[in-house]
């Protein structure tokens, strides 16, 4: 490249970076404006208000309802606490056996937990029976939704129904709304309100999974149960607490759950809301349960059954004995007759019966639809009362339920049928049998009950020590073997056992086993 054309290139580059340096302070300084778009602030649109009002999502689906209800019922669910003697505790090591000292004049206690529901202003909370059972003398608190701590006394419970009423001395509270148990139907929307893991006010929503369960968890000879089942989340603390539907109506008093965990698996039951006010209002008006007995023995009617009565369908419940000179016998009730309705409403188990009738007090009426003979007939029958003293017999309470069995009757005894004596055990039914030669006849046994198991099938049925089994499946049974032979082909083909029994008191009783 020549001389001259290098200057003039050099002087160029200078040039266009004049210029260059020129457009920057200009752009700086603004001197230059170029055609931008044109920035406005604009408003943001914001409303306290959803779009979709809480009416108008009411309308759409009853979930929309949840928040409603849960507000509504919340302050009418308290948290109750209970301290418990715990005296008959067998200790888990030797410091805690060498205290066992001083339990002698201060006995161990624990604390426990539930909820129960506010059915009165004045003060009167629905709970469960196993919430309070045991409580040490005044030493039941109750915490109310707005943090207020009240102390507690207990007006009655009823342990057949698992129920309890408790009364705290203040008054302007708020109270649930009592709904209609006998309206509910499966798959409704419903709401578990309680407190579970001591977390106070605690909802859960699922929707009924079935009516009338009876799940023989409630140890009581004459327990009653015919359990709303939910899906609602219902926990350890939930005991006592309310079961609501969409209208936020109390319909259940929320027991116990089905579970293998110790926690919620999907199986909730409650004691539907009818059966729990009648209950309640015997006990705040009684201080105990005023009821109604038909005074026969019930059982479900099943397919074979209904085959032999001639009935269309599986329905009802079939009256296997009626109690001499009792109400039933007295309105014209026979054996083998089968209850289709009471006052007009079904049964199609025995424990729909029995709640049926539960609700009614002694003296009371009621209207009894059967089938005999392949005809329906009506009869009224006038309830007669429960003893008391009956009641006290067949409660679940033992003073020395934890003494264990005497080793030596643990197996057959050796060589027991030429001593004319034998035993056996059946672990899966809760009993067990022994056999004593007749004085007669020594190849012919009385067949006798030797020992049921606390909370067991044989025990939650009525079965107790001393009864002698005269027929089994309406076979008579004088030996042991027969008896087993009966029982083994029953289990196997999951076939229920109907025995007949003669107490001690030469009175005779049916009892089914499931």
């Amino acid at each position: 490249m020549k001389t001259r054309d290098k200057y003039l290139t050099g002087i160029l580059l200078i040039l266009i970076g004049v210029m260059l340096g020129m457009i920057l302070m200009f752009f700086r300084d603004g001197a230059i404006s170029l055609d931008l778009a044109e920035v406005r602030v604009t408003d943001i649109n914001r409303s306290d208000e959803p779009f979709w009002s809480s009416e108008d999502l009411e309308k759409i689906d009853d979930r929309f309802l949840f928040r409603s209800v849960a507000k509504s019922v919340t302050p009418t669910v308290v948290y109750i606490e209970t301290l418990i003697a715990t005296r008959d505790r067998q200790p888990e090591t030797e410091e805690e056996e060498d205290n066992r000292f001083w339990e002698r004049f201060i006995p161990p206690r624990v604390r426990t937990v539930g909820s129960g529901v506010l059915i009165s202003s004045d003060g009167y909370i629905l709970t469960n029976n196993h919430v309070i059972e045991g409580a040490v003398r005044d030493e039941i608190t109750v915490t109310l939704e707005d943090k207020r701590t009240l102390d507690a006394r207990v007006v009655g419970r009823d342990p057949s129904t698992d129920l309890a009423v408790i009364k705290v001395d203040e008054n302007n509270l708020p109270t649930v709304v009592i709904g209609n148990s006998d309206h509910l139907e499966v798959g409704e929307w419903v709401l578990a309100v309680g407190n579970p893991f001591r977390l106070r006010s605690t909802v859960t929503a699922g929707i009924v999974s079935a009516l009338s369960r009876d799940v023989q968890i409630i140890n009581d000879a004459r327990r009653i149960e015919s359990f709303i089942q939910t899906d609602a989340a219902i926990n350890r603390g939930n005991s006592g607490g309310a079961l609501v539907n969409t209208s936020g109506e109390l319909i259940g008093i929320n027991t116990a759950i089905a579970t293998q965990s110790g926690s919620y698996q999907g199986y909730g039951f409650a004691v539907p809301s009818n059966l729990a006010l009648k209950v309640s209002r015997d006990l705040i008006e009684f201080g105990e349960v005023k009821r109604g007995i038909l005074g026969v023995t019930i059982q479900s009617v099943d397919d074979r059954i209904a085959r032999r009565a001639g009935l269309e369908d599986i329905t009802g419940v079939m009256i296997m004995n009626v109690n001499s000179d009792g109400a039933a016998e007295r309105a014209g009730i026979q054996r083998n007759d089968i209850v289709l309705r009471v006052n007009g409403e079904s049964v199609a188990e025995s424990n729909q019966l029995q709640e049926k009738v539960a609700m009614f007090r002694p003296n009371e009426m009621v209207t009894l639809t059967i089938w005999r003979d392949n005809e329906i007939l009506e009869r009224s029958v006038t309830l007669e009362e429960l003893p008391q003293q009956e009641l006290a017999q067949n409660s679940f309470v033992l003073e020395n339920e934890a003494e264990p069995e005497l080793d030596e009757w643990d197996e057959i005894p050796e060589g027991g049928r030429e001593r004319g004596i034998e035993q056996q055990r059946f672990e899966s039914l809760g009993f067990t049998l022994r056999a004593l030669s007749t004085p007669e006849d020594p190849e012919l046994f009385n067949i006798y009950i030797h020992r049921v198991v606390p909370g067991s099938e044989a025990w939650n049925r009525g079965l107790r020590e001393g009864f002698e089994i005269v027929e089994l499946n309406s076979e008579t049974v004088n030996d042991l073997q027969v008896v087993e032979q009966i029982i083994t082909d029953s289990i196997k083909r999951n076939r229920s056992l109907t025995l007949k029994i003669l107490t001690e008191e030469g009175a005779i009783g049916y009892f089914q086993i499931n």
